[in-house]
């Protein structure tokens, strides 16, 4: 499976993930939907905060060049929501996956998703 179908088909496909990517530790783009366009510098925040989250908690975390404040870290997830939109982004041995959520979607469920789906990884080696 190519890292394309994992956004395409188990985020974005599940109805629960409005728009999805995932980043190489590196902040290489793997993959990404077509209406989700993070860039090279917030994505390498974002995955510098997976070690330190000070900058976001005091600054909040930018992605698409919306401000999300950050609400927490459990084990390697981080959430962050700006109004009734957020963003579940989870941290694997090779890459960090990150799921959005939009007002007609539950927070809750985009976590399941996104975490479902880094679990996977996990156990396969990435």
């Amino acid at each position: 499976m190519s890292w394309q179908s994992y956004v395409d088909n188990n985020l974005v496909g599940t109805g629960k993930v409005a728009k999805g990517a995932i980043f190489g530790l590196d902040g290489s783009l793997w993959a990404t939907s077509s209406n989700f366009s993070v860039s090279a510098a917030e994505a390498k925040k974002l995955i510098a905060a997976f070690d330190d989250v000070n900058d976001i908690a005091a600054n909040g975390l930018y992605l698409e060049g919306t401000k999300y404040v950050y609400l927490r870290t459990v084990g390697d997830s981080i959430y962050a929501r700006n109004g009734a939109t957020g963003i579940t982004a989870v941290k694997t041995k090779q890459c960090v996956l990150v799921g959005f959520y939009n007002e007609n979607q539950q927070a809750g469920d985009c976590n399941g998703v996104v975490e479902s789906v880094a679990t996977y990884l996990k156990e396969s080696g990435y």
